[in-house]
């Protein structure tokens, strides 16, 4: 067979290929959730001239294509396959570390210090205003950095917290860098997962408990904790989609004895902080206040004379339970979802005897606080 037939043979062969995934495609309706990577997915743009011409339409599209290609969860575990094949440590984002650790990266190429300085700006308003006390979380690759491959880079977060403490006063930024480092050797992140666990939490509430002046009033057991599931298997996980050993959520007993009365974004009450439907999905973490809300009002069932105003993102979920028996309420709002401004909610609510508290992630810190 010459040149020319090749060619076309080849040119015929591509040709079907693509023709399989456009009429598959085609025929497949689009999935507005993705189950195994907890996300919503892409859906088709609406077609603008606007958009074509600043570009925007085609970023979005691609972003269609991509999120929703035929198969796509089969086509991620095979690439996975091939990179662990050519000895890789490093997969989409995240560290195959050691011990089975999972740890998401966070490159210093990533984060500008141009985003830290404006994210420290507003904190320092809030600090100023409201007196608020502030818990930036590290994540996994800062604190279990003996688990991480060899030469693997991470945004310094410790360096970031000391810029944090510069600005706001260190007498209200609750430091837990040092606590986690001291306890890194115990579970205190999932393996599949970037959340710190309930006993990472714990940790972090003897901090709070100290910073706030030692007003400890129940004691919770750690050898007591309740695994309410061993089949976890988190958003790291999703981004590698391969057989992994699972991850247990374990709760302290202690929650379970008071019941709160909840209510989400102004409708929903319930009387737990858990929320058992999720265990049964793939967003297991969701069991903790029954994953995000824009606004939740608790009344703790407690009289202690106090209030709390807690501005998050998810790394408080399982860390409120354990403030709840501080305060009479708690008011938790998560500016990703929160529509209003936040200097009108938490004048609605602020008293002398209301504690404001600031609870991220560094990273999601960076990237995502933001308020109007």
């Amino acid at each position: 067979m010459d040149e020319k037939s090749n060619a076309a043979v080849t040119v015929s062969f591509l040709a079907l290929i693509l023709l399989f995934f456009t009429i598959t495609d085609l025929l497949d309706s689009d999935r507005l959730y993705s189950e195994t990577e907890n996300r919503m997915l892409a859906t088709k743009p609406a077609f603008s001239w606007e958009a074509v011409w600043d570009g925007s339409y085609m970023e979005d599209y691609e972003a269609y294509v991509t999120d929703q290609f035929v198969a796509r969860d089969t086509w991620v575990e095979l690439k996975t396959r091939g990179d662990i094949l050519m000895q890789k440590k490093e997969i989409n984002g995240v560290y195959l570390a050691k011990d089975d650790y999972l740890i998401e990266q966070h490159k210093p190429g990533n984060i500008s210090q141009e985003q830290v300085d404006k994210k420290v700006a507003l904190l320092e308003k809030l600090v100023d205003k409201y007196g608020a006390k502030v818990m930036l979380v590290p994540t996994a690759d800062n604190i279990l950095t003996d688990k991480l491959p060899f030469q693997a880079v991470y945004y310094d977060q410790r360096a970031f917290l000391n810029q944090v403490a510069d600005a706001i006063g260190e007498e209200n930024l609750i430091d837990v860098y040092h606590t986690l480092k001291e306890h890194s050797d115990e579970a205190i992140y999932y393996r599949t997962d970037h959340h710190w666990t309930s006993l990472g939490a714990y940790y972090g509430y003897l901090e709070w408990n100290k910073y706030m002046g030692g007003t400890a009033i129940e004691t919770f057991n750690i050898s007591g904790m309740m695994a309410v599931t061993e089949e976890f298997l988190g958003t790291l996980h999703s981004k590698i989609n391969l057989p992994h050993e699972a991850d247990s959520i374990q709760i302290f007993p202690e929650t379970l004895h008071h019941y709160p009365t909840i209510t989400y974004d102004f409708g929903t009450r319930t009387h737990s902080y858990y929320e058992k439907k999720y265990l049964d999905t793939k967003n297991k973490y969701g069991y903790f206040l029954d994953d995000n809300h824009a606004f939740i009002e608790i009344e703790t069932g407690y009289r202690r004379g106090r209030e709390l105003v807690l501005i998050k993102d998810s790394y408080a979920n399982c860390l409120v339970p354990l403030l709840a028996n501080h305060y009479d309420k708690i008011y938790v709002v998560d500016l990703r979802y929160y529509n209003g401004t936040l200097a009108g909610l938490i004048d609605g609510y602020f008293t002398p005897q209301t504690d404001v508290l600031v609870l991220y992630d560094c990273i999601h810190f960076i990237e995502d606080f933001q308020y109007y």
